[in-house]
């Protein structure tokens, strides 16, 4: 047994990828290794061939996301961990994948950049590249654990959410979460929900592999089960065959967009922490979410009461729940580690009365909740 189901370990985060993974039932992994991901591809090397699944190491991450692709689509659910430089170079076969259709996980254990940057140490400056990183309109579900056990719940969810959407998803952990052990105590194997691959069930000679549908989520057939349908990275008609046409070109856009955005609370997912009834918010995600909660304890012993808001799906942002519940505070500081990308987003949904203040890090290292708690003595 991989997966120690019922059972109290004491884990790292990448590790906990791994074994979400194989709880998730993967059934192909490509990738190249790269700091701070490779434990989970090493890892995967190990759990792998006891399932009789193929692991491949590929020639770069171009390689290992186009390996996905052809993987997902001859039936097998398929990952890749990556960090910083691979994510950049796996753009154009994510857009592929989106535009495609192709259902897979793909995670960025993220580090600091550009280029190299500091490359064993922690950052959060792939949020934007996950949502606007390919070119070309298309909503992106990204997730962002906050520990180790979140590590192993959320791959588990990247991958239902992947083949429910018929979408990439990315899961986005800092390399803090990744490198990180805790105390991990896994569920019941009988109490974890796996959503099966969208199959489709008409004749083969009514299929169509991009049918609409009310819910803009068409069954998925794979090569060799008998159903004939065409890929590719052109616009597409419901056949998938290449088309210009304006009505087969506005209609598979919309379903793209659609597919995601008519179906945003199924895909929020929020934290708050005293949120309703605090005049100062700090709005945090993945590692540095868990300073904000000592943060907040801190604050306690200084009788002074502010609130924590997590988003746990990152993209699509929540919109709708920041709006509703950050727009009539005084004061939201947004702590990152990077030089300000969802604060823009905070900002975009708050009104001028709101001070959205940034505290940023970007040396590698972790914000700590004194500096969390230093930022908010300043403004109340």
């Amino acid at each position: 047994m991989i997966v120690p189901w019922g059972e109290t370990k004491l884990i790292q985060g990448n590790e906990a990828v791994a074994l979400g993974a194989v709880a998730a039932n993967i059934e192909f992994f490509a990738g190249y290794p790269i700091t701070p991901s490779t434990e989970i591809a090493e890892l995967l090397a190990r759990y792998m061939p006891l399932l009789g699944k193929p692991w491949i190491q590929m020639e770069d991450e171009i390689a290992s996301i186009s390996a996905l692709i052809g993987a997902r689509l001859a039936g097998a659910k398929s990952m890749t961990a990556t960090s910083g430089p691979g994510f950049s170079l796996m753009q154009e076969g994510l857009g592929y994948a989106c535009m495609a259709e192709v259902p897979l996980v793909l995670v960025n254990v993220m580090r600091s950049g550009p280029s190299t940057g500091l490359p064993t140490q922690t950052a959060q400056g792939d949020i934007m590249q996950a949502r606007w990183g390919t070119h070309g309109d298309h909503p992106v579900i990204a997730l962002a654990p906050c520990s180790v056990e979140e590590c192993f719940k959320l791959t588990i969810r990247a991958f239902n959410l992947s083949e429910e959407f018929r979408t990439p998803v990315i899961l986005l952990p800092d390399e803090i979460i990744g490198h990180m052990r805790e105390r991990v105590t896994f569920p019941a194997e009988d109490s974890v929900q796996i959503v099966p691959k969208p199959v489709p069930d008409v004749p083969v000679e009514w299929y169509e592999h991009y049918h609409p549908t009310p819910t803009n989520i068409s069954p998925m057939a794979s090569f060799g089960s008998g159903y004939r349908f065409h890929v590719t990275g052109l616009t597409h008609d419901t056949h998938g065959f290449p088309t210009r046409r304006k009505p087969e070109v506005d209609a598979k856009m919309e379903r793209l967009k659609h597919k995601i955005t008519r179906h945003l609370d199924k895909l929020e997912d929020v934290r708050m922490h005293d949120v309703e009834d605090s005049r100062v918010v700090v709005f945090a995600y993945g590692s540095v979410y868990r300073s904000a909660l000592a943060a907040q304890e801190l604050l306690k012993k200084k009788r002074k009461k502010i609130g924590v808001f997590r988003p746990v799906t990152i993209w699509p942002f929540p919109d709708r729940t920041v709006k509703e519940c950050l727009d009539d505070k005084d004061v939201v500081l947004v702590p990152e580690l990077n030089q300000g990308q969802l604060i823009h987003e905070v900002e975009r949904m708050t009104s001028d009365e709101v001070r959205v203040i940034p505290l940023h890090r970007v040396d590698g290292y972790e914000i700590t909740p004194e500096e969390i708690v230093a930022s908010v003595m300043e403004v109340m």
